[in-house]
């Protein structure tokens, strides 16, 4: 009986068929000289974002309207190619633009569903409305795209088709194009994809928002099962790659999820690049698909990276737990969207998870992160937080049900509670030798925290300024065995402009006469401003622009001897250089070409180096003496703790500014220089004895650490015109640093003139 009540609807459909078919025949002759060319898809040419990369070719950036990553159909994997088409089209490789078994199949579901249901859309028709219709849904429209759907398929073969979809499809968050789209949700490439989530992908063209696994995991879960299941009844795939497929965890992916895309952290180089590019290119410099290299290498980005947040991370464990970021109510019987609504404001920082607790006591405490896991923290991993575990602890700084928290693994895996640190943090690393920027960090989380302490946070720079002096110093006739008095001074105000000035020693002790290389090793406040007192500051004002500072930002009074003035840390990377590279004065720079699309180059930097056309700014013999000098302080001195990288060619000095504000710590090795600064953004103490040294130095030893693995010693060599000297032990330094040969100029050898040369900015900029 039901096939009777089954064949007038057939009946009618058929009919309609015919009538359809007359009327399209008439709009084919009056429609189809008025089509489109297909220009757009023979000459594709898609909006590809501006790509960032390291020096060795790793992505550290991208930007642009549209999310993609143009691939050829050759590279796209098979089972991606199967899972678009039994989402999409399965019949795409037997029909000729209209699929008429899906019209049929869909205009019956739909006839007897009572409405519009399901759609009989080709990927060729897809690609047609892509490129050349609105998405209207009008008679007119479909009937141009059915129309275009067979101009495609006359002119394309099926894979330049497939390929087309493939990198054009809009995919959600910005992504367009499958490539671009397994990097946004999964932070992995097509190759590297899981058949599971090879299935999620193929779910997104039909609806990107609905299917979106960021932000409706469980819709998107549904439509992976739908397309797996597809898969299976077409033989893409087993019945025991269906299972193990639906079975297999997928990592939830969160808002963050886009970032684990780049192998290297260099946000602020990638940022710093980007405004760059556009101040030269405007709008052009996001869809013309631009690729600019850095002269950042990823080994050293990652040790800079590693080493600045575990610096950080210790100074702040040591100032103790602040308790929650916040708190949230949870209902009783909370769900996946009562986390995630939760920790919405929360983002995480690198291993620094956020979670939600959902149960707390002094033993154990059980939190949620962004994955949706259920993770339980007992022993150790309480210790941090276990003033904030007391049921006595102020509400607003007790971990209960709600609040916020911070999670990390420690180095055994064992999850520990945590927190963001609240001051910051900068390290840049350059090469001496021509000024190439390999590793830069402007502060703790990018994402938190866009303002690039390494080249915007003006700060004091306390007695890691001190060597420009004394390299003042030695031009005037001083050398490192002159005796200057450590005692007490008292400056009037006639002198300083202000009120009396009263300065001590950082351990408010003085030690009498003692030679000036000792002074500077033990960063001696009153022999360096004696220095000062004798050279002059109008003279010590202008010796340091050779440096590359700014006379303004240091002003020529007697606290200049003590690093009052301002300066960045990139501009203590360049004028550090100096003392490595022999006396030259390099210009940073950080971009070392930029090409087009086409790979061809649009710039390429041709920097200045030391010892061939880079202005020499100090005397060779000067440069050789403050070396020696600086590498006391890395080995007996305020430094003394870099001696534990067993090295005997690095140097540098701590700075430290009053009442613990800055701390500094600017050092080398002939063939890098790094500078590490830790504070407060709103300037406040970081705590007492808080120094330099114990603050700053440990993530500059960090860094070097690993970047020097494999460079061998660069011992100085001594220059003509420098005599030595055996001066036997110093009573002054410690007994197990043996006697120290002094230096001194020899008499009678021409000092070269003092150069001349324009302000610099703070990089070489390229020429585009």
């Amino acid at each position: 009986m039901w096939h009777r009540f089954l064949s007038f609807p057939l009946a009618l459909l058929a009919g309609l068929i015919v009538v359809g078919a007359g009327v399209a025949g008439l709009g084919v002759l009056l429609a189809y000289p008025n089509l489109p060319s297909l220009e757009a898809l023979t000459d594709y040419q898609p909006k590809v974002p501006l790509r960032v990369y390291t020096s060795d070719g790793e992505l550290i950036g991208e930007f642009g309207e549209e999310r993609r990553s143009v691939i050829s159909i050759a590279n796209v994997p098979e089972q991606l190619k199967n899972a678009i088409i039994a989402a999409e089209d399965e019949r795409f490789y037997t029909h000729t633009g209209i699929d008429y078994v899906g019209v049929l199949r869909a205009a019956y579901s739909n006839l007897i569903a009572g409405g519009r249901r399901q759609g009989a859309s080709t990927i060729t028709m897809q690609v047609a409305r892509n490129f050349f219709l609105s998405s209207e849904k009008t008679l007119t429209r479909k009937l141009y795209e059915a129309l275009l759907a067979f101009k495609i398929e006359h002119s394309l073969s099926k894979d330049q088709i497939l390929e087309l979809y493939i990198n054009q499809i809009y995919l959600g968050q910005r992504a367009y194009g499958f490539a671009a789209a397994a990097q946004t949700y999964f932070g992995k490439s097509l190759d590297k994809l899981t058949l599971g989530e090879v299935a999620m992908l193929a779910g997104l063209p039909k609806a990107p928002s609905t299917y979106n696994p960021i932000s409706n995991p469980q819709r998107a879960k549904e439509r992976q099962h739908y397309v797996l299941r597809r898969m299976k009844q077409l033989g893409f795939i087993t019945d025991a790659q269906q299972d193990e497929a639906l079975k297999a965890p997928l990592r939830r992916a969160h808002a963050s999820a886009a970032a684990s895309e780049y192998s290297a952290h260099a946000d602020y180089v990638a940022e710093m690049v980007r405004q760059a590019v556009y101040d030269q290119y405007s709008q052009d410099a996001y869809t013309k698909g631009f690729r600019v290299y850095t002269t950042i290498r990823k080994a050293d980005q990652e040790a800079a990276y590693e080493s600045l947040r575990k610096g950080l991370m210790d100074y702040d464990r040591r100032r103790g737990y602040r308790g929650p970021e916040g708190f949230a109510k949870l209902p009783d019987d909370a769900r996946d969207d009562d986390y995630d609504e939760a920790l919405a404001e929360h983002a995480d920082s690198g291993g620094l998870l956020a979670a939600v607790v959902v149960s707390a006591s002094p033993r154990a405490v059980s939190v949620v992160p962004h994955s949706g896991e259920t993770i339980k923290i007992t022993g150790d991993g309480l210790k941090f937080a276990a003033a904030s575990l007391n049921p006595k602890a102020a509400p607003q700084k007790r971990i209960q049900r709600g609040a916020i928290v911070r999670i990390q693994q420690d180095q055994k895996g064992h999850w520990e509670i945590a927190q963001l640190p609240d001051a910051e943090a900068a390290f840049v690393a350059v090469d001496p030798q021509d000024g190439a920027v390999r590793a830069l960090v402007g502060g703790f989380d990018f994402n938190r925290n866009k303002y690039n302490h390494v080249t915007q946070a003006w700060r004091q720079p306390g007695s890691s300024f001190k060597p420009f002096i004394y390299s003042a110093a030695l031009e005037k006739g001083f050398t490192p065995a002159t005796v200057v008095p450590d005692e007490p001074i008292v400056i009037e105000p006639e002198v300083t402009g202000g009120q009396v000035w009263e300065p001590n020693n950082f351990d408010g002790k003085f030690e009498g006469p003692m030679r000036l290389r000792t002074a500077l090793a033990k960063s001696k406040n009153m022999v360096s401003i004696r220095i000062l007192q004798a050279i002059g500051p109008k003279y010590a004002q202008d010796y340091i622009t050779r440096f590359g500072f700014d006379a303004d930002k240091h002003p020529p009074y007697l606290t200049m001897a003590l690093g009052a003035g301002s300066a960045t840390p990139l501009q203590m990377a360049r004028a550090y250089s100096v003392f490595a590279n022999g006396g030259y004065l390099v210009q940073p720079y950080y971009i070392q070409k930029i090409v087009d699309d086409h790979g061809d180059p649009l710039g390429v930097a041709h920097p200045q180096r030391a010892g061939d056309d880079a202005v020499r700014v100090i005397d060779v013999r000067n440069d050789f003496i403050i070396d020696s000098m600086l590498q006391d302080v890395a080995t007996y001195g305020t430094a003394a703790r870099a001696a534990r990288l067993g090295r005997h060619d690095i140097a540098g000095k701590t700075g430290t500014t009053n009442e613990f504000v800055d701390a500094w710590f600017a050092g080398y090795q002939p063939t890098l220089v790094g500078i590490a600064w830790v504070g407060y953004d709103q300037p406040k103490p970081l705590g007492r004895n808080q120094t330099g040294a114990a603050v700053a130095l440990p993530i500059w030893m960090g860094f070097m650490e690993e970047a020097l693995k494999g460079v061998p010693e660069m011992p100085r060599v001594m220059p003509p015109g420098v005599v030595r000297v055996e001066t036997g032990p110093d009573p002054t330094i410690p007994d197990d640093a043996g006697p120290i040969p002094e230096y001194f100029y020899a008499e009678n050898v021409p000092q070269e003139p003092a150069p001349t040369f324009p302000p610099m900015d703070d990089f070489v900029k390229p020429a585009f």
